[in-house]
């Protein structure tokens, strides 16, 4: 190693630099890709990287200035800006500290955006009819992304302190680099397969255009269209947004958010049951009042129709056709009583015992049984003859002819 008489120290080295840089480096344009785009919400501040094929710096926009732009800086846009080159001499860093700034284009990666998502969009892939409503009460839920950033932290944050109950199941993924546009692809598939979860959050922390591009890849957006599972995005910063956002079925602005939303609180679960039981019991006394209420119309009607005189007038048409029936039942057993009196007396007339008193005789065999012709018993043979007042033997002498 070769030996100084003087050495720099550390501060003394970056005041140097900050001298030789700032003052060489004043009021100079430079064109570039806006990258990391950044609005400080409280500050007002814009912080990004201006990048090329080949290079990138940090750069800064200061609340004074941007509020002359005259339109909104993005990641991919193609810009020309005015500016300062300053160096920190405590962190040994340069940046940009920008006066200026007007677009001059679109970049690659943003042109590449806005032509996929048009061609998706003609599609109709954005369409809110294929949007998938998100269970009201998830049992069990899905998570894809990588399993060491934030963004998982923060999501089981959430889900632990809203609905501890909750299940969870993890696949992780690289969500950048080589070989991410695959992985997030397999672990859709596989929960689309595999339907034992209610809702996916797909997520991963913030970044720059270029980190977030695998989420704008079409074979990542056609997976989220095709599964039948709905899919929360909860991608990079509220101000980011990605292609996946717009097909998915609700877009998140922050992985946080994503959680929020899936998972309703165990508060506005108690809210919603005490909400339906309100509606039940009110329900139930507005049943009750119109049962009342149809109850006292029934009676006033009942009332005005005078029921008992009803019921008056109805039994006594009762006991009249009761005396009428009775009459004509009479009538009827006497008619028919005279009736069989008199076929009585008919039946009595003609009658055996009648008969054999007007002289009349019956002839019985010796089995008792009446002889009705001549041929029934044989010549010399022995036979009664029934009459009125006892009976006698006679015998058969010859056969008499009668034509």
């Amino acid at each position: 190693m070769p030996e100084y008489r003087n050495y720099f120290s550390v501060s003394n080295l970056n005041s140097k630099i900050r001298y030789t840089l700032e003052g060489n480096l004043k009021g100079i344009g430079v064109k570039g890709e806006l990258s990391n785009f950044h609005h400080h919400p409280s500050s007002g501040h814009m912080y990004f990287t201006l990048k090329d094929e080949t290079s990138e710096i940090r750069c800064a926009m200061f609340r004074g200035n941007n509020l002359q732009l005259k339109f909104k800086p993005i990641d991919g846009m193609a810009v020309k800006l005015y500016g300062d080159v300053t160096f920190y001499e405590q962190r040994g860093s340069i940046q940009i500290k920008v006066s200026s700034m007007e677009p001059e284009g679109v970049g690659e990666l943003y042109r590449a955006f806005q032509k996929l998502k048009e061609t998706l969009g003609k599609e109709g892939l954005f369409d809110d009819k294929y949007k998938k409503p998100l269970p009201s009460y998830p049992h069990k839920i899905g998570i894809i992304t990588s399993s060491s950033g934030a963004a998982l932290k923060d999501i089981l944050n959430v889900l632990e302190r809203r609905a501890p109950h909750l299940k969870i199941i993890l696949k992780s993924v690289k969500v950048q680099g080589q070989g991410a546009i695959e992985e997030i692809v397999q672990a859709i598939e596989l929960f689309n397969i595999d339907n034992s979860v209610d809702a996916l959050i797909l997520g991963r922390g913030g970044g720059s255009l270029e980190d977030l591009w695998a989420f704008n890849e079409e074979a990542v957006v056609r997976s989220i269209f095709k599964c039948t599972i709905p899919i929360i995005t909860g991608i990079g910063h509220e101000t980011d947004f990605s292609i996946a956002d717009f097909v998915s079925d609700v877009r998140a602005p922050t992985p946080s958010a994503a959680a929020e939303i899936v998972a309703p609180s165990k508060s506005s679960i108690l809210k919603e049951l005490n909400s339906i039981e309100s509606q039940i019991i009110n329900s139930m006394k507005t049943k009750v009042e119109r049962l009342w209420i149809n109850t006292d119309q029934f009676e006033r009607s009942l009332a005005a129709l005078q029921p008992q005189k009803i019921i008056k007038n109805n039994l006594e048409i009762l006991s009249k056709l009761d005396r009428q029936m009775h009459f004509i039942i009479i009538q009827i057993v006497r008619r028919y009583g005279h009736n069989l009196e008199s076929l009585l007396k008919r039946l009595i007339n003609v009658g055996p015992d009648n008969v054999l008193k007007r002289g009349y005789s019956i002839p019985l065999d010796g089995n008792g049984k009446i002889i009705k012709t001549a041929r029934q018993i044989k010549v010399g043979e022995i036979f009664n003859l029934k009459t009125a007042k006892g009976s006698l033997s006679a015998k058969k002498i010859s056969d008499i002819i009668n034509n």
